[in-house]
Protein backbone atom coordinates (compact mmCIF):
# COMPACT_ATOMS: atom_id res chain seq x y z
CA UNK A 1 0.00 0.00 0.00
CA UNK A 2 1.71 2.92 -1.68
CA UNK A 3 1.36 6.07 1.20
CA UNK A 4 4.60 7.44 1.40
CA UNK A 5 4.51 10.77 2.95
CA UNK A 6 5.88 13.63 0.63
CA UNK A 7 8.81 15.94 1.95
CA UNK A 8 6.15 19.25 2.33
CA UNK A 9 3.77 16.76 4.34
CA UNK A 10 6.61 16.44 7.05
CA UNK A 11 7.35 19.82 7.36
CA UNK A 12 3.40 20.36 7.76
CA UNK A 13 3.16 18.01 10.70
CA UNK A 14 6.44 19.11 12.67
CA UNK A 15 4.84 22.66 12.31
CA UNK A 16 2.09 21.44 13.95
CA UNK A 17 3.96 19.57 16.46
CA UNK A 18 5.64 22.78 17.51
CA UNK A 19 2.39 24.89 17.61
CA UNK A 20 1.17 22.15 20.37
CA UNK A 21 3.85 21.19 22.00
CA UNK A 22 6.01 24.35 21.78
CA UNK A 23 9.90 22.85 20.66
CA UNK A 24 10.80 20.69 18.24
CA UNK A 25 9.85 17.32 20.17
CA UNK A 26 9.30 15.46 16.38
CA UNK A 27 12.77 16.31 15.04
CA UNK A 28 14.30 15.35 18.12
CA UNK A 29 12.57 12.11 18.71
CA UNK A 30 12.95 10.55 15.17
CA UNK A 31 16.62 11.34 15.79
CA UNK A 32 17.46 9.77 18.79
CA UNK A 33 14.89 6.78 17.47
CA UNK A 34 16.93 6.57 14.25
CA UNK A 35 20.14 6.96 16.21
CA UNK A 36 19.23 3.58 17.97
CA UNK A 37 17.11 1.69 15.31
CA UNK A 38 16.40 2.70 11.58
CA UNK A 39 13.92 0.01 10.84
CA UNK A 40 11.81 1.01 13.50
CA UNK A 41 12.63 4.94 12.75
CA UNK A 42 11.07 4.00 9.55
CA UNK A 43 8.43 1.94 10.18
CA UNK A 44 6.69 4.38 12.77
CA UNK A 45 6.73 7.15 9.35
CA UNK A 46 4.69 4.40 7.36
CA UNK A 47 2.36 3.73 10.76
CA UNK A 48 1.90 7.36 10.54
CA UNK A 49 0.97 7.88 7.07
CA UNK A 50 -1.59 4.85 7.06
CA UNK A 51 -2.98 5.64 10.32
CA UNK A 52 -3.46 9.67 9.01
CA UNK A 53 -5.54 7.99 6.04
CA UNK A 54 -7.80 5.47 8.40
CA UNK A 55 -8.16 8.93 10.48
CA UNK A 56 -9.33 10.66 7.83
CA UNK A 57 -11.65 7.82 6.48
CA UNK A 58 -13.27 7.85 9.94
CA UNK A 59 -13.67 11.14 9.77
CA UNK A 60 -12.06 12.15 13.18
CA UNK A 61 -11.99 15.70 14.12
CA UNK A 62 -8.84 18.07 14.39
CA UNK A 63 -7.55 17.52 17.80
CA UNK A 64 -8.49 13.82 16.98
CA UNK A 65 -5.85 13.96 14.50
CA UNK A 66 -3.38 15.73 15.85
CA UNK A 67 -3.26 13.04 18.94
CA UNK A 68 -3.15 10.06 16.50
CA UNK A 69 -0.71 11.77 14.65
CA UNK A 70 1.64 12.30 17.48
CA UNK A 71 0.52 8.72 18.46
CA UNK A 72 1.39 6.97 15.61
CA UNK A 73 5.03 8.70 15.03
CA UNK A 74 6.03 8.09 18.54
CA UNK A 75 4.24 4.74 19.07
CA UNK A 76 7.58 2.59 19.58
CA UNK A 77 9.41 5.39 21.00
CA UNK A 78 9.95 2.96 24.02
CA UNK A 79 12.06 0.59 21.82
CA UNK A 80 14.57 3.58 22.64
CA UNK A 81 14.54 1.75 26.44
CA UNK A 82 15.43 -1.75 24.80
CA UNK A 83 18.58 -3.53 25.30
CA UNK A 84 20.36 -3.99 21.85
CA UNK A 85 20.45 -8.07 21.78
CA UNK A 86 16.78 -7.87 21.79
CA UNK A 87 15.76 -5.08 20.01
CA UNK A 88 18.44 -5.88 16.97
CA UNK A 89 17.96 -9.75 17.44
CA UNK A 90 17.93 -11.36 13.85
CA UNK A 91 15.73 -13.98 14.48
CA UNK A 92 12.70 -15.22 16.75
CA UNK A 93 12.81 -14.02 20.41
CA UNK A 94 12.99 -16.21 23.64
CA UNK A 95 9.70 -15.96 25.62
CA UNK A 96 11.82 -13.82 27.86
CA UNK A 97 12.90 -11.86 25.91
CA UNK A 98 8.97 -10.78 24.09
CA UNK A 99 8.43 -10.29 27.77
CA UNK A 100 10.90 -7.54 27.79
CA UNK A 101 9.93 -5.95 24.69
CA UNK A 102 6.05 -6.10 25.78
CA UNK A 103 7.70 -3.03 28.12
CA UNK A 104 8.19 -0.68 25.20
CA UNK A 105 4.67 1.09 25.45
CA UNK A 106 4.73 1.60 29.13
CA UNK A 107 8.39 3.21 28.33
CA UNK A 108 7.40 5.29 25.60
CA UNK A 109 4.18 6.56 27.59
CA UNK A 110 6.44 7.36 30.90
CA UNK A 111 8.68 8.72 28.37
CA UNK A 112 6.08 11.10 27.09
CA UNK A 113 4.07 11.69 30.62
CA UNK A 114 7.52 12.93 32.20
CA UNK A 115 7.47 16.01 29.23
CA UNK A 116 4.77 17.25 31.60
CA UNK A 117 2.15 18.42 28.66
CA UNK A 118 -1.22 17.88 28.55
CA UNK A 119 -1.50 16.92 24.89
CA UNK A 120 1.48 14.30 25.55
CA UNK A 121 -0.38 13.05 28.42
CA UNK A 122 -3.05 12.10 25.91
CA UNK A 123 -0.41 10.76 23.57
CA UNK A 124 1.19 8.52 26.01
CA UNK A 125 -2.38 6.91 27.45
CA UNK A 126 -2.37 6.08 23.36
CA UNK A 127 0.70 5.00 23.18
CA UNK A 128 0.44 2.39 26.09
CA UNK A 129 -2.61 0.45 24.73
CA UNK A 130 -1.87 0.31 20.81
CA UNK A 131 -0.38 -3.76 21.74
CA UNK A 132 -4.41 -4.16 22.91
CA UNK A 133 -6.23 -6.67 21.15
CA UNK A 134 -9.98 -6.50 20.55
CA UNK A 135 -10.93 -9.74 22.58
CA UNK A 136 -8.69 -8.38 25.52
CA UNK A 137 -5.58 -10.61 25.20
CA UNK A 138 -3.45 -8.15 24.45
CA UNK A 139 -1.10 -6.41 25.99
CA UNK A 140 0.09 -4.46 29.32
CA UNK A 141 -3.71 -3.69 30.41
CA UNK A 142 -5.70 -6.69 28.75
CA UNK A 143 -8.33 -3.87 27.84
CA UNK A 144 -10.76 -5.22 25.10
CA UNK A 145 -13.33 -3.79 22.69
CA UNK A 146 -14.37 -0.31 23.24
CA UNK A 147 -11.89 0.14 26.61
CA UNK A 148 -9.07 0.18 24.32
CA UNK A 149 -8.77 3.91 23.14
CA UNK A 150 -9.78 4.32 19.42
CA UNK A 151 -6.51 5.84 18.17
CA UNK A 152 -4.82 2.64 19.85
CA UNK A 153 -6.98 0.63 18.07
CA UNK A 154 -6.15 2.22 14.54
CA UNK A 155 -2.47 1.99 15.03
CA UNK A 156 -2.67 -1.93 16.56
CA UNK A 157 -3.91 -2.51 13.11
CA UNK A 158 -1.63 -0.45 10.81
CA UNK A 159 0.98 -1.50 12.83
CA UNK A 160 0.84 -5.01 12.66
CA UNK A 161 0.02 -4.26 8.42
CA UNK A 162 3.36 -2.93 8.33
CA UNK A 163 4.90 -5.26 10.43
CA UNK A 164 3.91 -7.78 8.57
CA UNK A 165 4.53 -6.17 4.48
CA UNK A 166 8.32 -5.33 5.31
CA UNK A 167 11.19 -7.43 5.00
CA UNK A 168 13.52 -7.57 7.39
CA UNK A 169 17.05 -10.02 7.33
CA UNK A 170 15.55 -12.63 8.81
CA UNK A 171 12.20 -13.07 6.49
CA UNK A 172 10.83 -11.47 3.88
CA UNK A 173 8.00 -9.50 3.65
CA UNK A 174 4.18 -10.52 2.87
CA UNK A 175 2.45 -9.47 -0.04
CA UNK A 176 -0.14 -6.42 0.74
CA UNK A 177 -3.05 -8.88 -0.06
CA UNK A 178 -1.64 -11.83 1.89
CA UNK A 179 -1.34 -9.18 5.23
CA UNK A 180 -4.82 -7.90 4.18
CA UNK A 181 -6.18 -11.54 4.49
CA UNK A 182 -4.38 -11.87 8.10
CA UNK A 183 -5.28 -8.35 9.31
CA UNK A 184 -9.12 -9.58 8.46
CA UNK A 185 -8.63 -12.95 10.09
CA UNK A 186 -8.26 -11.00 13.34
CA UNK A 187 -11.08 -8.85 12.89
CA UNK A 188 -13.27 -9.40 15.64
CA UNK A 189 -10.43 -11.19 17.79
CA UNK A 190 -7.51 -8.94 17.76
CA UNK A 191 -8.27 -6.07 15.83
CA UNK A 192 -11.59 -3.51 15.71
CA UNK A 193 -13.89 -4.93 12.78
CA UNK A 194 -15.01 -1.49 12.51
CA UNK A 195 -10.73 -0.22 11.31
CA UNK A 196 -10.81 -3.28 9.09
CA UNK A 197 -12.99 -2.82 7.10
CA UNK A 198 -11.83 0.31 6.95
CA UNK A 199 -8.15 -0.46 5.69
CA UNK A 200 -9.77 -3.08 3.59
CA UNK A 201 -11.57 -0.16 1.25
CA UNK A 202 -8.45 1.97 1.69
CA UNK A 203 -6.54 -0.79 0.39
CA UNK A 204 -9.01 -1.30 -2.50
CA UNK A 205 -9.31 2.17 -3.44
CA UNK A 206 -5.45 2.96 -3.68
CA UNK A 207 -5.28 -0.37 -5.81
CA UNK A 208 -7.71 1.44 -8.14
CA UNK A 209 -5.90 4.07 -8.29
Amino acid sequence: MDLDTPTQKIKQRRSMFEQHIGFKLDAIMQQILNARDSYTSKHCERVLSLAEAIGHKLQLNEHEMVVLTLSAGFHDIGKIGIPDHILLKPGKLEPQEYEIIKTHPQIGANILRSLGNPLLDEVAECILHHHEYWDGSGYPGGLSREQIPLISQIISVVDAYDAMTTTRTYRAGATQEEALKVIQKGSGKHFCPNIVDVLTKLSHEIAAG
